[in-house]
């Protein structure tokens, strides 16, 4: 196809702190026109109709009422990640666009990081390092001691495509697993890892030496783990999470962990990213707290632009969309 050809598609912009990578680019380019936000508004008049794909990499650009309205030949946005709550699904379908995420790329890696994260937590990686290293240490303390993951219980809020993954793993390291979900997996897949459902969180809550939330942020799940649910955890218990921060209420978790409530957090997602760098949380040993790596592979990372490429490529082509969204 030749280059005047090829299907206009709006990104935020190349590079940078949040630009579609570089690397990624040359690969887009052999399929798509790439119009910036800047060139867009720079030339708006002439670019309005040419516009069919929408393609949102780190939640940009920021898709609005605005915007759509003027993308009258606006077919398809392609977001990458499986999280869709910084997108406004309703206002985009009334105007008859459609939506595509990128699911199941990103969950061999987020449930490789929510392992390493108990695993980071529950031996005191981070704290130890930071003795191994110290200029003022002098000796190795023998009292300075971790708990074990090997034969824990694990609760998992979440059982899809990520939380099952995680399920696979722990069952390697022998670890009891119970798990809380909308729907019940089928006895196959529960026999598959020995996951045992819980229709009601509490009594996973109280059962488990570790909890890890993998669930999508939806109204239902926001501030899902507040200070009532804490309180039913274990006073050795760890929280993981590794879907949205707005999924824990915050406020409740820092209180939770001054007053030995649970024993510690590890968190790969706060609310704001990143948190104020005076928050309470930057400051207590038994957090341990990463920078949203879940998907954060260059494999994965590839592999999400492929997917967005073939999502954009069939909603042009009025084929069915892999990973369609819908309300």
């Amino acid at each position: 196809m030749e280059g005047q050809d090829l299907p206009y598609v709006l990104i935020d912009h190349i590079g940078g702190k949040h630009g579609v990578y570089e690397d990624h680019v040359e690969f887009l380019e052999k399929h798509f026109h790439l119009i910036t936000m800047t060139e867009y508004l720079e030339n708006k008049k002439f670019l309005s109709n040419k516009i069919r794909a929408i393609y949102m990499w780190y939640h940009r650009p920021v898709i609005n009422e605005e915007l759509l309205q003027s993308l009258p030949n606006l077919k398809i946005v392609a977001s990458s990640g499986v999280g869709i709550d910084h997108l406004d699904l309703k206002l985009i379908s009334s105007y008859g666009v459609k939506v595509s995420n990128t699911p199941f790329v990103v969950s061999t890696d987020t449930a490789d990081l929510g392992m390493a994260l108990m695993l980071a937590s529950s031996r005191r990686l981070v704290e130890g390092y930071q003795i191994a290293v110290s200029p003022d240490t002098e000796y190795f303390p023998a009292d300075w001691l971790g708990a074990e993951v090997s034969g824990a219980t694990l609760g998992i809020v979440g059982m899809g495509t990520i939380g099952y993954k995680v399920a696979e793993r722990a069952k390697a390291f022998e670890m009891k697993i119970l798990y809380h979900n909308r729907n019940r997996r089928n006895k196959e897949e529960e026999s598959a890892v020995g996951a045992i459902y819980c229709k009601k969180i509490d009594d996973l809550l109280q059962q488990s030496d570790f909890v890890l939330l993998s669930v999508n942020l939806t109204p239902q799940t926001h501030k899902l783990i507040g200070k009532r649910e804490l309180e039913l955890m274990k006073p050795t218990a760890t929280l993981i999470n590794t879907s949205r921060g707005l999924v824990v209420d915050q406020d409740a978790l820092v209180e939770a962990l001054q007053n030995k409530v649970i024993k510690a957090a590890a968190l790969d997602v706060t609310y704001p990213e990143p948190l104020p760098r005076d928050h309470p949380l930057l400051k207590m040993k038994n957090v341990i707290i990463t920078p949203h790596i879940g998907s954060a592979t260059k494999k994965t990372r590839r592999l999400m632009m492929e997917n967005m490429m073939e999502s954009i490529q069939a909603g042009l082509a009025g084929l069915p969309i892999p990973n369609e969204v819908l309300l």
